[in-house]
């Protein structure tokens, strides 16, 4: 594993391998392994969860980051995307990239010479799937389980495919006809699947969906970039809310997920999101560990 950049692009073993060392990070934070190694942080996009998570693993892990902003990089602007690559391979092990195009980022790890992470991308968002399955092997184990994606076939749900796909989740994803995940990643994640006996489902009934799910995940449904298109889409998906009554076909014991953040009142209402079956904030915290088992992986040679 040289980058981490989708899910699809790693082997089971490299999936289960992440999953096993973040739970042993997660009972023993504090190690020395990446002591003297740099990892710098692009953001192209804004972040809370992302920069400290990346922030504190590698201090965690005896390493440094150095923040980068996108007015300090600009990158294809100010200089080209390959340059940057090259030069920041020169002074650091690693880097970490939050942006928009998803084809910026290939092209950024096409030549680095260090390994590049997937931060997020407008196709994807591989460190926060591996979270997710994280915390649902927590609470839940990941066998005979449905899990039930209701929403916006987004970067998020792109990257939940292949997740559920590698580690034997069955997923049915639900959004309102013409927002759903884009046709050349539902091929690659169906591809996956069959490989593992999963099944994944996408339709258009959120109650379906929902209904004696033991897992139920939402996201925003206007992600950054798409702030123009919010009227339209409040409208499109009003009856993909998250609310008490949707959650009454759900199985009594099944956890509200979300990777945050939330905008309450839309996607989700406060009565959900704030139960006793919501783990969004242990689902936040396993981004901390899982990322320290990504970056022990690339880094430190685990």
């Amino acid at each position: 594993m040289k980058d981490f950049i989708s899910i699809h692009d790693l082997s089971i073993a490299e999936v289960n391998k992440i999953l096993d060392l973040a739970a042993e990070l997660k009972k023993k934070p504090l190690q020395d392994w990446l002591a003297g190694k740099s990892l710098a942080l692009i953001f192209e996009k804004p972040s809370t969860r992302t920069r400290v998570s990346f922030e504190v693993g590698m201090f965690q892990l005896g390493g440094t980051t150095i923040h980068l902003s996108p007015n300090a990089v600009q990158l294809g602007v100010r200089e080209s995307i390959a340059d940057v690559a090259r030069t920041l391979s020169r002074y650091v092990e690693g880097v970490m990239l939050r942006t928009f195009d998803h084809n910026d980022l290939l092209e950024f790890a096409k030549f680095a010479t260090v390994p590049v992470i997937n931060g997020l991308s407008d196709l994807s968002h591989p460190c926060q799937a591996l979270a997710d399955v994280f915390t649902i092997k927590e609470k839940k184990g990941l066998k005979n389980l449905k899990a039930a994606y209701i929403g916006d076939g987004n970067n998020v749900c792109h990257s939940l495919m292949f997740a559920a796909a590698k580690v034997g989740l069955n997923l049915t994803i639900a959004t309102p006809k013409g927002y759903g995940p884009q046709a050349e990643i539902v091929k690659l994640a169906f591809e996956d699947a069959r490989q593992t006996g999963v099944e994944i489902d996408i339709l258009n009934d959120p109650v379906i969906a929902a209904k004696d799910a033991d897992v139920i995940y939402t996201d925003v449904w206007a992600s950054m970039g798409q702030e123009k298109q919010k009227v339209v889409r409040v409208k499109a998906f009003r009856k993909f809310q998250i609310n008490h009554e949707l959650v009454k076909v759900a199985k009594p014991d099944y956890i509200f997920m979300h990777c945050l953040p939330a905008h309450r009142g839309q996607e989700v209402t406060d009565e959900v999101i704030d139960s006793a079956n919501s783990v969004v904030f242990d689902q936040a915290e396993n981004r901390l560990h899982v990322q320290k088992a990504i970056l022990a992986m690339l880094l430190g040679g685990k």
